[in-house]
């Protein structure tokens, strides 16, 4: 009679166990999700081109405004208006780089969706949302210090030029950190907010003119029409709120038609929320 050999247990069980430890902690998504961004050639070049943008429009805004071009003897200023002055000419360039963060916003996933490379990223995140959360952050995190670093380097600059016509502003006077970290913040949340639209519309062409269509488009429509709730409605507009959440701290509210600063952030994040919001219940209901 010949002794059979007992299953090993152990060895059976071990299979689901070890499915169950080998998924991505959110760590892992974000180091997975940092990998994949650095490796995109449109985000070192969308990167490249902000800061060329940013540095670029401060140069020109300087040397207009230091040389009388615009009527103002910015020598001759009161020191609150010459800082006011050299922070417009390094943040004018904001106005332009949002448009090259959306852009790079719906390529970070649009990207993925085109590649066929999105199975592969929810095969290793079933829950899917793990994963937009991952993007979103890495996407954050990193346009906000390429913004930041960019916005100091453009505010050297101006603050040379200017200093040239006799301005001397100081990176550490009154609202001058505060308005730099706000437009590089602006810009951080334009790409999500991209983010958001390129995962809904999950097509690169189609997520650009939308997003575009928010920033550029939309304020110019309602700027033709001549009726009283589109002129009340402009402040509440994605672009609107923006440059108005940093190129108005410390100014009179009495002088701000419509939200303030803060206010005005708010306003951006109730847009990147919606954004998000249609995101994620979107990723969840369809296929990859």
């Amino acid at each position: 009679m010949t002794a059979t050999t007992p299953t090993d247990v152990r060895s059976v069980q071990g299979g689901p166990r070890l499915a169950h430890t080998a998924r991505l902690s959110f760590g892992g998504i974000l180091r997975s999700e940092w990998i994949k961004l650095r490796s995109l050639r449109s985000t070192v070049w969308s990167y490249l081109i902000v800061a060329a943008i940013s540095i670029g429009m401060a140069v020109l805004m300087s040397f207009s405004l230091a040389n009388g071009m615009s009527g103002i003897d910015v020598s001759a200023a009161p020191p609150a208006e010459q800082t006011g002055l050299v922070l417009q000419s390094a943040v004018f360039g904001t106005y332009f780089g949002q448009l090259v963060a959306g852009v790079l916003g719906v390529l970070v996933i649009s990207g993925e969706y085109t590649t066929g490379m999105i199975r592969s990223t929810l095969s290793a995140v079933p829950k899917r949302l793990p994963a937009l959360a991952g993007k979103a952050v890495v996407l954050f995190l990193a346009t906000l210090v390429v913004g930041i670093v960019t916005n100091l380097a453009a505010f050297g600059i101006a603050a040379a030029i200017f200093a040239g016509s006799g301005v001397q502003v100081s990176l550490f006077a009154e609202h001058v950190l505060l308005t730099l970290g706000g437009a590089a913040l602006y810009l951080a949340l334009v790409a999500v907010f991209a983010l958001g639209i390129g995962t809904i519309i999950r097509s690169s062409a189609g997520g650009i003119a939308a997003v575009l269509g928010i920033l550029l488009l939309l304020p110019t429509v309602l700027g033709l029409i001549p009726a009283d709730w589109a002129g009340a409605a402009m402040p509440y507009l994605l672009s609107s709120a923006g440059m108005t959440m940093f190129t108005t701290i410390g100014a009179d509210p009495a002088t701000i038609p419509g939200p303030n600063a803060w206010q005005s952030l708010l306003v951006v994040l109730a847009w990147l929320a919606v954004s998000l919001a249609g995101a994620a219940v979107l990723l969840k209901r369809r296929d990859a």
